[in-house]
């Protein structure tokens, strides 16, 4: 049987990123039950988006990931697209250039985040898209069960650096959308930020949701069904 390929597309020009995020992927989508994860990085932008402007010049880019891959040898075989940025660049665009599924991560992982009428927050490293996020929560509905943002302290770039330090300033982050605003799930905000949430995931008595493996779901869930 030929093998499911889901192109997951880095919105950010790090190979390292789209490798990390891919891999994270392949745990959900597994190759035994016929998905091939396929990490596309975008051509050009910066190595991490970290405020709205990027955010937005990351749309066309998407987009153009996109069309370059159904070109492609491997385009007919494609039959879903995650696009692994937090602020969903380029997923509407996308969706009306294609007929396939188009799963953003911040958009799966709010909707799992809010399932039953969870209460949710959310933790990530970049002040920059604060409002951004803000407005992806509310484009999507999901403004009442909101609880808000909490943001780990350092700059965002050398936190990516360290992978312990990023990790433990997120489980911080986390304790405080928790203890003092009363969320009920919190979400790791960030496709780059997906092994620290693959660590946190099991560190406390609420879920915290890595929004790769959340999109994923979302794909499983829309091909088996089609």
């Amino acid at each position: 049987m030929t093998a499911t390929a889901v192109a997951l597309i880095n919105p950010n020009t790090s190979q390292a990123t789209t490798e990390m995020m891919a891999t994270i992927a392949r745990r959900t989508l597994r190759p035994d039950d016929g998905y091939e994860v396929l990490g596309l990085t975008v051509a050009e932008g910066p190595a991490m988006l970290l405020d709205e402007v990027a955010l937005r010049a990351a749309e066309p880019q998407v987009v153009r990931a996109a069309q370059r891959a159904l070109a492609g040898p491997d385009g007919p075989r494609i039959g879903a697209f995650v696009v692994g940025a937090f602020g969903d660049p380029g997923v509407e665009e996308l969706r009306s250039r294609t007929s396939l599924p188009v799963v953003g991560i911040a958009e799966a992982a709010l909707a799992e985040a809010a399932s039953s009428g969870r209460r949710f927050g959310i933790a990530t490293t970049t002040p920059g898209l604060t409002a951004a996020i803000a407005a992806r929560v509310a484009h999507l509905g999901w403004s009442g069960q909101y609880t808000g943002i909490r943001l780990t302290q350092g700059d965002p770039r050398q936190l990516s650096a360290a992978p312990e330090e990023l990790t433990e300033r997120l489980a911080e982050a986390v304790e405080a959308c928790r203890a003092q605003d009363g969320a009920e799930a919190v979400i790791i905000g960030g496709g780059p930020l997906g092994e620290a949430a693959e660590s946190l995931r099991d560190r406390f008595p609420i879920p915290v949701i890595g929004p790769i493996p959340a999109a994923c779901r979302v794909v499983r869930a829309v091909v088996e069904v089609t």
